[in-house]
């Protein structure tokens, strides 16, 4: 009956040392932006508010008017993080996939491509609609196990203050793997 009962404490034990984190937050305390994050499965997948001011700043400073830029930082942007530190194979995802819910109601992600024809007809200049493009999150993307990772923004379309949930899907081997964060709020 001993064997058995150290034998099942080790099962317990190798279990609580794998299992992932729970979904976790934080304030930058000189900004004042909030990030979530959570590990799911070996990946890691975060959130981090982009205060509608630091992206005026960095988009004028690619080429963009105050104006032109306005209504997407106004969108509730977010630096996005998806790493894959050890799930079981190459992890590949479609952002435009994302389920959002704001109130248990379903709400779709701006895709960047909309973004970019929105640029173009309004006159952006094409240098400017490059910057903006390549500062995105990847719509589709692949990383293998052992830390492959990618960052950029990514547009919410909510105003000011909304709090929604949001799921990201990446698939490995045909299976479906999913990481939660819920009551993000977006920058005020």
């Amino acid at each position: 009956m001993k064997n058995i009962t150290v034998v099942t404490l080790l099962v317990l034990a190798s279990f609580c040392c794998h299992a992932d984190v729970a979904q976790s937050s934080r304030t930058d305390a000189l900004t004042g932006a909030e990030t979530w994050e959570i590990q799911v499965d070996g990946v890691h997948f975060s959130l981090t508010q982009l205060l509608p001011d630091q992206l005026r700043a960095f988009y004028v400073n690619r080429g963009f008017t105050l104006e032109q830029i306005e209504l997407y930082a106004a969108s509730c942007v977010y630096m996005t993080v998806l790493r894959n530190d050890r799930a079981p194979g190459v992890i590949r995802t479609v952002s435009s996939r994302w389920p959002i819910s704001v109130n248990n109601r379903p709400h779709e992600l701006i895709p960047v491509e909309q973004w970019v024809e929105r640029f173009s007809a309004a006159g952006v200049k094409k240098s400017a609609v490059i910057a903006f493009r390549w500062a995105q999150f990847p719509p589709e993307q692949e990383y293998r196990p052992g830390g492959d990772w990618n960052q950029g923004m990514l547009s919410v379309g909510l105003p000011a203050g909304s709090r929604f949930d949001i799921i990201a899907t990446w698939d490995i081997a045909g299976n479906e793997y999913r990481a939660k964060l819920t009551e993000v709020q977006c920058a005020k």
